[in-house]
């Protein structure tokens, strides 16, 4: 069965300044994601990716631009089915004000119980993502073979409830995955189990220092909703 290789979409507006962006139309990419976005095709040099598939967000459509534009002939697919979660209410909010919501401690610690006032429940997010899959490595194995190798392109949550079922892990357990902006998670599927590859592999290690203020607080905070470093 094919390998896949899912991408964050880069740093956004919303990420920079702190906000739950959800399916907010136009938030794109800030400077830095821009930046990571142009690294990308460096970064995926030498893989034969036999399709993209992206979000129908502007940022995830925005942070596969250079690939395609350096790959003229590899195919775009929008996928509806790995779109942002939909936080309803949420949608556009500051994270710090979130944080005093009732809902906030089952988000981070029961999410398969979590739903989104005016949006979806977790469970659904997963749900979604997880069929996408399913249905793409089907059709990618139909057209391309079983060694093949594609790339999604999505946001923080679904490809951190996607490496939850990779792994067997409940989504329970998801909140401790975490995937920064740009990086790139490798997921090997097998007719028996899928294999997780990479792990938000991001080629640069500056993420791991030390906060300024000496706290990790703000990380769990952050990694709480959108993947971590801010918002989806």
């Amino acid at each position: 069965m094919p390998t896949l290789i899912l991408v964050r979409h880069g740093r956004s507006t919303a990420n920079n300044s702190g906000v739950l962006a959800g399916r907010t139309p136009g938030v794109a990419l800030d400077e830095r994601g821009a930046a990571q976005a142009a690294a990308l095709p460096d970064r995926l040099a030498g893989l034969p990716l036999a399709a993209a598939v992206a979000s129908p967000l502007q940022r995830c459509r925005e942070t596969l631009a250079p690939l395609l534009a350096a790959r003229p002939d590899l195919p775009l697919h929008i996928e509806d089915g790995i779109n942002e979660c939909d936080y309803g209410d949420w949608s556009g909010r500051k994270l710090g004000e979130l944080t005093d919501e009732p809902l906030m401690t089952t988000v981070q610690q029961h999410p398969s119980a979590a739903g989104f006032p005016g949006g979806e429940t977790m469970r659904t997010m997963q749900n979604r993502a997880v069929d996408a899959v399913r249905a793409w490595n089907a059709r990618i194995e139909a057209e391309h073979g079983s060694e093949a190798v594609y790339l999604m392109c999505s946001h923080g949550d679904i490809i951190k409830s996607l490496v939850a079922d990779a792994l067997g892990m409940h989504l329970d357990l998801f909140q401790r995955v975490s995937v920064e902006p740009c990086s790139v998670t490798v997921v090997r599927y097998t007719p028996l189990r899928p294999y997780l590859v990479r792990l938000g592999d991001t080629g640069d290690l500056g993420s791991l220092a030390p906060k300024e203020d000496g706290s990790g607080a703000s990380a769990e905070r952050d990694a709480a909703i959108g993947g971590g470093a801010g918002a989806s």
